[in-house]
């Protein structure tokens, strides 16, 4: 799905300039690529980030700059380490013809048998690195993990097979794995006396000394 944004060239330079686009309620950009000079430019916020909520950072986005027309695709977001909002955004400019290669997120689907038995699930990793035709990247890949127990690690490997898409990743990336749960066990050697310890001893004790008073 292509989506439309309005985009207009911007001065470079000062970081006042770029305080001034923000101020404006518009976000700062760059857009390279396929034949596309590397180019400063601004997007309205307001309509990108409705548009990222709506198709996510892997929709194919049409870059209206100034009358030309640019398919493009979000190569890099950067946001604010405090509040988090965007700041800054590269679009690469593409071929949609041609396969480029995107992260795409991992959704975990299915209950394990490990979960089940009080396991814990981990997703060491959240995306994976595809080879794809624009037009054809998925919002997010599927990943079965029904059939894991407590102790199992779910990699690639095992899964390759069933994506229908060129995964860039190596075999040994891990997709899942299953923990057992924790236990709080008692340390043998420090046994609790009661006070039918003390009944049947007929001794006292005392408490600066908590054993037997000889």
């Amino acid at each position: 799905m292509s989506t439309v944004l309005e985009a207009t060239k911007r001065e470079t330079g000062a970081r006042s300039i770029l305080t001034e686009v923000r101020n404006n309620g518009s976000i700062p950009a760059n857009v390279y690529g396929y034949k596309t000079e590397a180019t400063p430019i601004s997007v309205e916020a307001k309509s990108l980030l409705k548009e990222l909520q709506t198709n996510g950072q892997n929709a194919v986005f049409k870059l209206n700059i100034e009358g030309k027309t640019v398919n493009a695709v979000i190569n890099e977001i950067q946001r604010c380490a405090l509040k988090g909002h965007v700041k800054h955004i590269d679009f690469q400019a593409i071929n949609m013809s041609e396969e480029i290669e995107v992260e795409v997120p991992i959704t975990i689907v299915g209950e394990s048998a490990g979960v089940k038995e009080g396991g814990v699930l981990t997703q060491p990793n959240r995306d994976i690195k595809i080879k794809v035709k624009p037009s054809d990247i998925p919002e997010a890949i599927e990943i079965d993990v029904s059939n894991l127990n407590v102790g199992d690690t779910l990699s690639l490997a095992d899964v390759r097979g069933k994506i229908n898409f060129e995964v860039l990743n190596d075999d040994d990336y891990t997709l899942a794995t299953i923990t057992p749960p924790t236990k709080v066990e008692a340390d043998a050697d420090a046994e609790a006396v009661t006070a039918d310890d003390v009944e049947a001893t007929g001794e006292k004790l005392d408490p600066e000394r908590p054993g037997r008073e000889d």
